[in-house]
């Protein structure tokens, strides 16, 4: 009976310290992709950055460059970094709300391109290069003709 009770108790506490999350992150659609996150065994380190980074949302800022530009001032927005070499773009410009992706160049671990459009037919393209995950720069030109100077967290 002894031995019965042992056994239960130490697959009752396996069992409790094995555990498994299911964790929400966004799929490279924007949608809701729920991934399981298996926990490592006790005392084993807790994985670094390299293994499944989380996408980063970062600040986007545009500095206008040229005449047409100067009257909206800076223009922000979003840059949502999936980690896999793409991202997702959102910038508010003149009351339209433009979405897009963002691209990393093949065989060019930092350099990228972006493209945005709104329902309303406005568009902007950028080219940017990353200095880390976190932070690059870039320029910007948009339908109108308007150009900007591009910056991408650093908050």
């Amino acid at each position: 009976m002894k031995f019965a009770q042992t056994t239960l108790a130490l697959a009752l506490a396996a069992a409790l310290v094995s555990g498994c999350y299911v964790v929400p992150v966004r799929g490279t659609d924007g949608n809701v992709v729920y991934q399981p996150y298996v926990l490592p065994p006790p005392g084993s380190p807790m994985p670094g950055p390299s293994v499944g980074a989380m996408p980063q949302v970062l600040s986007a800022k545009l500095y206008p460059a040229n005449d047409l530009a100067t009257p909206t001032g800076v223009v922000t927005g979003t840059v949502t970094n999936m980690m896999t070499g793409k991202g997702q773009f959102q910038v508010n410009y003149l009351g339209e709300v433009l979405t897009g992706e963002a691209t990393r160049v093949s065989n060019d671990q930092r350099r990228g391109v972006a493209s945005a459009f709104s329902p309303r037919g406005t568009y902007m393209s950028c080219e940017y290069q990353m200095s880390t995950p976190y932070q690059g720069a870039g320029t910007c030109t948009f339908s109108n003709g308007a150009k900007y100077q591009l910056h991408v967290g650093g908050n």
